[in-house]
């Protein structure tokens, strides 16, 4: 039965084409149309061009602004680094100028402190020194008034001089009296003897001292009670009469020597 299909199959094909093959194609009587793959080729291949180079720059384009980039990127951290570095050196500075300002500040206190002291120094010995100008104006002003009491003493000494001259040669005639140098300037020794009537050799002295306007005994041997001295003495320098003063040193005395 497959057979028979088959067999009715290839003479119906064998039919078609000895048809076909007599009458005119289809494809024959259509119009040609001309697609232009020729210039659409053309076109592709000139737009390939274009894009390929439109890469190509692009690729150089970014290639060169990435290397700019890196280049600027090189040159900020250069200038960063200057920079930082600039700092350091500014901040190096501006310690050591803080450094500088504290130091002198110190200094300029310790400066100002000195001053104040030396001024405070200045102030004092100022015044030490008006003090000492002053004591020694009063000190010259008491040493020309006793200079002037001692010229106006010695002036008075030297007019009485003239009267005492012949009452001592009388004095020392009558009262067994001898005058003497008692080792100092202002001091004078008076020696008497004919006082103790066991022995008149023996001597009894005294020391009158002259330094100042009174005249004063310092020592004397034998020994007198010195109140009984003060009471001669006090008559002497009221009186300022020289008999005074022997005649009551020898009375003194003849006194102790009988005692």
């Amino acid at each position: 039965m497959a057979s028979a299909f088959e067999s009715s199959l290839s003479s119906s094909m064998s039919g078609r084409q000895t048809l076909s093959a007599t009458a005119p194609s289809m494809a024959d009587s259509l119009p040609s149309i001309n697609f232009g793959f020729d210039e659409l080729r053309d076109r592709m291949a000139k737009f390939s061009a274009k894009f390929d180079l439109f890469i190509e720059q692009g690729r150089k384009r970014v290639l060169e602004e990435r290397n700019q980039f890196r280049m600027n990127i090189a040159e900020l951290q250069e200038d960063q680094r200057m920079k930082k570095k600039d700092a350091e050196i500014l901040q190096h500075k501006t310690n050591t100028h803080q450094q500088m300002i504290s130091k002198e500040t110190a200094e300029t206190q310790e400066m100002q402190a000195a001053i104040a002291s030396l001024s405070l120094q200045r102030d004092k010995n100022k015044a030490t020194r008006d003090a000492l100008k002053q004591q020694i104006a009063e000190t010259q002003k008491e040493i020309d008034a006793r200079l002037a009491a001692q010229r106006a003493h010695a002036q008075y000494v030297e007019s009485q001089s003239r009267f005492n001259v012949p009452e001592l040669d009388f004095w020392m005639q009558n009262l067994c009296l001898k005058i003497e140098g008692a080792g100092q300037t202002d001091r004078l020794k008076f020696v008497y003897t004919h006082i103790d009537e066991k022995n008149w050799e023996r001597e009894a002295w005294f020391e009158l001292s002259t330094s100042s306007r009174d005249y004063d005994v310092r020592h004397c041997r034998p020994k007198v009670e010195r109140e009984k001295i003060d009471r001669v003495m006090e008559r002497v320098n009221e009186t300022r009469d020289l008999a005074v003063l022997l005649k009551g040193m020898r009375e003194l005395f003849v006194e102790a020597m009988k005692g």
